[in-house]
């Protein structure tokens, strides 16, 4: 019997090689007529930790996107009766005690300590406002065009002059939660825009340099060490400190991107002209050259594709310096300021010990700056381990 049972392990192992070859082979021939751009896609598939970055960067930039209909209030509308209300817990019990599958929050009372004027509030557990949504609220219009008045929820009008403040409210009563929601609109879109800005002075500057070689390189390459050499800091306070006092807010926030992207494309240039220089001697380059192909067609259409998945990774990684950057220039005055919304203005409100001490909920903001700029490394990791042939 035991005869028997080695015999039949012999045979298993003899034809193992053959069954996984047979079931490998469609594998095999999936892979060999793939696109780079689908052999990248299976691979970054493979990095859960960069697919759930990735996830959660879409959801905040449809956050950002949508910020009017998910936000409940006016971000800058202030109420001198609800000052620094911690975050409200919604609840599933009711005033009665009972439980209810609609969402609610208690009322709150206020109390002032005669002594030192601190404000604190106390749940009232004798009033509860359910939780409505799709309320009509504030007018706005959604996406720059679309005139609106609904919202994703509210407490409705039987609430009256009560509001619901999930994520608490500031020292002049505006809601935490809807600043938030309204400053991702200016922080994550100031990454991209100032990225993109880059992007083109790099592969541009960074393209001609390797390409063309010679005096060329050298003016653009001295160029690149004088910004580097510069400290970061410093120079961007300094530039900023420069834009004049009376630009509007908008043309202030193009300023600073300007600014951002001016400085932030030397990186990127670097790593262009490297490739650039490896590249122009590649038989296929000569070709084009031979077959009279214009420079400008070869760079374009020849060159930079050929190592797009690399610039799209170091783009990801770029754009969490640049959020930092506004971050910081913001939280030191030097940025945008009010009433724009972003997530460095909202920091300003934790310069000092007692806003620390007293609501810590009002640096939920740099939580969010925390997780936007986790997230784009995460994703930035896993892009570039897909778009290198030699990882695993």
């Amino acid at each position: 019997m035991a005869n028997v049972e080695q015999r039949g392990q012999k045979a298993n192992s003899e034809l193992s090689p053959i069954l996984d070859a047979d079931i490998l082979e469609p594998e095999k021939e999936k892979i060999a007529v793939a696109t780079p751009r689908q052999l990248m896609w299976w691979k970054f598939r493979k990095h859960r930790v960069a697919v759930f970055s990735g996830i959660l960067l879409i959801i905040f930039y449809t956050i950002a996107l949508f910020a009017d209909f998910i936000s409940p209030y006016d971000p800058n509308a202030f109420d001198a009766k609800h000052k620094f209300v911690p975050p409200m817990y919604v609840s599933f019990i009711n005033e009665d005690g009972n439980f209810t599958l609609r969402p609610g929050v208690h009322g709150l009372i206020l109390h002032k300590n005669p002594e030192t004027l601190r404000i604190t509030y106390e749940k009232d557990k004798s009033v509860w406002y359910p939780v409505h949504f799709f309320v009509r609220e504030r007018p706005y219009k959604l996406l720059g065009f679309i005139e609106t008045d609904i919202h994703l929820f509210g407490l409705g009008e039987e609430a009256g002059s009560d509001k619901i403040f999930v994520l608490g409210s500031d020292r002049l009563g505006r809601d935490m939660l809807s600043r938030i929601f309204y400053g991702a609109r200016i922080s994550l879109s100031i990454g991209l825009v100032s990225v993109f800005l880059s992007l083109t002075l790099g592969i541009v500057l960074g393209g001609i340099s390797g390409y063309y070689g010679g005096w060329t390189d050298n003016i653009i390459q001295r160029v690149i060490e004088f910004i580097r050499s510069v400290p970061g800091l410093p120079l961007w306070m300094a530039l900023s400190a420069a834009l004049p006092s009376d630009w509007s807010q908008i043309r202030r926030y193009f300023g600073i991107t300007i600014i951002l992207s001016m400085i932030g494309w030397t990186e990127l240039g670097r790593q262009v002209r490297g490739r650039f220089l490896a590249l122009r001697t590649e038989d296929f380059v000569l070709s084009a050259r031979l077959s009279g192909a214009r420079d400008l067609r070869i760079i374009l259409r020849h060159m930079v594709p050929s190592f797009t998945s690399h610039i799209i990774a170091s783009l990801t990684l770029s754009v969490p310096g640049i959020i930092l950057t506004e971050t910081g220039l913001s939280f030191l005055g030097l940025g945008l300021r009010q009433p724009v919304v972003s997530w460095g203005v909202l920091l300003q409100e934790a310069q000092n010990i007692r806003t620390v001490a007293l609501a810590p909920w009002l640096l939920l903001p740099g939580l969010a700056v925390v997780l936007t700029v986790l997230a784009f490394n995460f994703l930035g990791d896993g892009l570039r381990d897909a778009a290198d042939p030699f990882s695993r």
